[in-house]
């Protein structure tokens, strides 16, 4: 059995990732040609990760559902600028954030502070607004970040992805990706460094 970090399990994604390239390419071409079924091909293909990242940069299942909703359909009616010798999975995407992220700020004047309820008096209170304070400290922590760097964060930590999937779907090299990740890190540790150390 191949290990997941030798060099044949590289091999095998890199072969995969080309597959798959291979075949987007194919489906576009049909697209342009005036095959709608070929659109839906790409749909299905894409519509499980492109939820997820929508899910990421909105927090909303139903704002995620109509991000998802919005960004094929702007990929359908950009398709002639997309340049197939791409990989359609980033480009679709690039297309996800850039939506999610406008959608996300102009919510933000809108949104409250998280709701704050009163420490019940249960021998556990203690703990439990520890931890509430530690959520509220975190997402203002993020907050801190760019919207780039929580994205980022969000791909590698959250979502898995390594920094070269990650360069792909927001046009930077993996190198870039790295050094926003380390940069973010650094960030957030700074903000919560009092929620990891003792009190002496």
């Amino acid at each position: 059995m191949t290990a997941p970090n030798s060099p044949g399990a590289s091999s095998s994604a890199a072969e995969e990732r080309a597959a798959a390239r291979d075949r987007d390419a194919a489906l576009v071409e049909r697209v342009r040609a005036g095959d709608s079924t070929a659109f839906d091909a790409l749909v299905q293909a894409y519509m499980r990760q492109a939820f997820q990242l929508a899910y990421r940069v909105v927090g909303h299942r139903e704002d995620a559902e109509d991000l998802v909703q919005e960004a094929f359909l702007a990929a359908y009616q950009y398709l002639d600028s997309y340049d197939a010798a791409r990989p359609f999975g980033p480009w679709l995407m690039r297309i996800v954030l850039n939506r999610g992220s406008n959608l996300r700020r102009s919510r933000a004047r809108r949104e409250t502070e998280p709701e704050t309820d009163a420490v019940s008096p249960a021998p556990s209170a203690l703990d439990e607004s520890e931890r509430a304070e530690a959520r509220e400290q975190l997402s203002r922590a993020m907050d801190m970040l760019s919207e780039r760097q929580r994205m980022i964060v969000t791909l590698f930590d959250v979502d898995g992805l390594t920094s070269t999937e990650i360069g792909e779907m927001i046009d930077l090299s993996p190198g870039t990706v790295r050094w926003h990740l380390h940069e973010a890190r650094r960030t957030l540790r700074g903000a919560l460094s009092r929620f990891f150390k003792g009190d002496v």
